[in-house]
């Protein structure tokens, strides 16, 4: 489902990346129930389905996916559940719908290629319209944050969660910008961001590529929804059951490494992000111990694809237990906002 935002194969349609591999982890043919946590346009669950799956329960926060789905639930009939939802929810959705625990749960990370696609919701900077970037289409929006927190604060939701090394330049472009008028538009923001960055050379990603990253991560708190989702994962997976995640940006990926390595006893020593782990019994199997990266074929097909990674890992039985979040190498933005028993 997720892509980054990219350059001129944007108009192109979805795409389920990885989708042999991942099909390969899950093994649908196994049967039994499956989760599809990011639902998008309906590739992963269709295939699942497909495959052998008994159930699909499929949930997406976007209500426009939800309502494009309506078909497709239509043509399984009862073996597909749609729900509207958090991923970092996914136990909890799934035993309302009767399903206490799953053989599968497949995570595809990020925004959609539709939601890029459609410039009335402000997701890229390719197309321009409103700067709204929210999947759920309620709460905070990426104009909210941009035309009101402090320079200090977007430098450094630009830096942590967008990696972007001219964070205060921008920070301090954008407070300029919006004293002259309110930024209400991706190309206005792109603008802003491309005018304190170097020219875009060719091969290169455009120079908001970044700075929308970061936004749209701190809109939709997807680094928080992903640690959630993984620790749902491990609650409702059975004894044998897979998690497959595929990301698509070095913070994503390096947050699911670090789960699974804890999870399955693995863990690094010496880390610069967390203290040594001592590790207990383990929860995860990893299925490599390297993740999965598209082939030439598959690139080819789909210029999208170019970043994504899969990683796996089977169920012990090992029962759940609590997870050190401080060891997952999340930003400190993130961390700064964890209360109680879930980030945010």
């Amino acid at each position: 489902m997720t892509h980054p935002p990219a350059g001129p194969d944007a108009a192109q349609p979805h795409a389920p990346v990885l989708l042999d591999a991942v099909l390969a982890a899950l093994a649908p043919e196994r049967g039994g129930v499956h989760v599809d946590g990011t639902f998008g346009a309906g590739g992963y669950t269709r295939a699942l389905l497909d495959g052998g799956a008994a159930k699909v329960i499929a949930i997406d926060r976007d209500p426009d996916a939800v309502a494009r789905g309506r078909a497709l639930a239509a043509r399984y009939g009862d073996r597909l559940i749609l729900a509207e939802g958090r991923f970092g929810d996914l136990d909890q959705i799934a035993a309302a719908h009767g399903a206490p625990e799953a053989q599968g749960v497949a995570l595809d990370i990020g925004v959609s290629s539709m939601q890029l696609d459609q410039a009335e919701r402000g997701f890229s900077f390719l197309r321009d319209g409103p700067l709204d970037m929210r999947m759920a289409q309620a709460g905070r929006s990426a104009a909210d944050i941009v035309n009101s927190a402090s320079e200090a604060e977007l430098a450094d939701i630009l830096f942590q969660f967008g990696e972007e090394r001219a964070a205060r330049r921008i920070a301090r472009a954008i407070v300029e910008a919006r004293e002259d008028a309110t930024i209400e538009t991706t190309g206005r923001l792109a603008q802003i961001v491309a005018s304190r960055l170097p020219p875009q050379r060719p091969g290169q990603s455009h120079p908001a590529t970044r700075s929308f990253q970061a936004l749209r991560i701190a809109v939709n708190d997807e680094l928080g929804e992903l640690i959630a989702a993984l620790e749902a994962a491990e609650r409702l997976l059975s004894e044998g059951g897979v998690l497959a995640v595929v990301t698509f940006h070095s913070l994503e990926d390096r947050m699911v490494k670090r789960f699974l390595q804890l999870r399955s006893g693995r863990a690094p020593h010496g880390s610069r992000h967390a203290p040594e782990q001592t590790a207990d019994a383990p929860r995860f199997e990893l299925l490599a111990r390297r993740s999965t990266e598209p082939g030439p074929e598959e690139l080819a097909r789909n210029p999208r694809a170019r970043s994504a990674r899969l990683r796996a890992a089977r169920r012990t039985a090992a029962p759940a237990g609590p997870v050190d979040r401080s060891a997952l190498g999340a930003p400190a933005l993130l961390r700064a906002s964890w209360s109680g028993g879930r980030p945010r």
